[in-house]
């Protein structure tokens, strides 16, 4: 991995923007996310990820993108079909444990296939965040069931459907954002609940999950860890729960530090998630004065986290499995369509 920075940036629109690139080339971000802004087709898409991967001369470089589907889907029609949320594969088949798990693989397949013929790399899914009731509806039906030993299983099938065209998974958001009553894009989630509830139920499929190669954290504060500071710059949660209790030794990012849970300027944000435990610092609005602020505080990408990196970059340098897209659409629509 040649020299970069422990940041993922986005950009502002469908084109690489003079500017944008001479900052990609002096910054060195590890990676590029996009958003419904980034994507017009296919050709345009993939033109806007070769632009990057130009920018920072890092042709490895990845380009991260939420394509879940349902509410949260960055790529979709009239380009590319639209996938259902998560907690309809397992409406689907309820009574079929095995058959949900089919589904919910071929479902990741598809989208990777998707993903990948426009150089995108990262996915950030599967989804392991456990709803309660009266929590907020940001995680809703993004979430594949409300039992979290039935998540761990989809969300693993989930991620071995994406790496298996080629495409890295995320998992998030850890160590839960299922109990959150509001929504941390715009306020910051206190949840009361014990350790020993949140062990039990909010932290299980992470802890399922534990070796897979990414992982985004939660603007979540969970009291009966750290009373103040949210999972993301909480440096307690990071020793105590992902590096400890889950035993997680993949790169974790932060979720967007652009949000509105976290205070402080940008780099004020960047600096307390990388000082947390973070190893990558994610801002995704596209701002070029935000985004100089967080590469002021991203170290390089040296030691553990850079180590952290190239194994997970190394979890998809291999041929995807054989796969014919026609007859897995096929497939796909044919046993949704049983929920129907």
């Amino acid at each position: 991995m040649t020299a970069c920075r422990a940041f993922i940036a986005g950009c502002a629109g469908t084109v690489m923007l003079p500017e944008e690139s001479r900052f990609f080339r002096d910054a060195r971000p590890w990676g590029l996310i996009l958003f419904r802004r980034n994507v017009e087709t296919p050709e345009q898409v993939l033109a806007l990820t070769s632009a990057f991967r130009e920018a920072v001369g890092r042709s490895d470089a990845p380009v991260l993108v939420d394509q879940e589907g349902g509410r949260v889907q960055r790529l979709g029609p009239p380009h590319w079909p639209r996938y259902p949320a998560a907690r309809r594969f397992h409406a689907s088949r309820a009574n079929d444990p095995m058959a949900v798990r089919e589904v919910v693989r071929l479902g990741a397949r598809l989208i990777a296939s998707d993903l990948a013929a426009v150089g995108i790399t990262v996915d950030c899914l599967p989804v392991l965040d456990v709803p309660v009731p009266g929590a907020h509806d940001i995680i809703g039906d993004r979430a594949y069931a409300d039992e979290p030993s039935t998540i761990a299983v989809l969300g693993r099938a989930a991620a071995e459907g994406l790496m298996a065209g080629g495409v890295l998974p995320v998992i998030k958001h850890m160590p839960g954002h299922g109990r959150a009553r509001v929504d941390s894009h715009e306020n910051l989630p206190v949840v009361d609940a014990s350790h020993e509830d949140l062990a039990a139920r909010d932290f299980l499929p992470f802890r399922i999950l534990a070796d897979m190669p990414l992982a985004m954290t939660a603007h979540v504060v969970f009291t009966a860890i750290d009373p103040t500071g949210p999972a993301t710059t909480s440096r307690r949660v990071f020793r105590r729960i992902i590096r400890g209790e889950l035993d997680y030794r993949g790169l974790v990012m932060s979720d967007d530090l652009s949000m509105k849970a976290l205070a402080g300027t940008l780099r004020e944000r960047a600096e307390a998630a990388l000082a947390a435990g973070c190893d990558v610092a994610l801002h995704c609005n596209g701002d070029l004065a935000e985004m100089r602020q967080v590469a002021e505080a991203a170290p390089a990408m040296a030691g553990l986290r850079r180590r952290r990196a190239e194994a997970a970059l190394q979890r998809v340098r291999h041929l995807p499995e054989p796969f014919d897209p026609v007859d897995a659409r096929a497939r796909l629509d044919s046993m949704l369509a049983m929920a129907a």
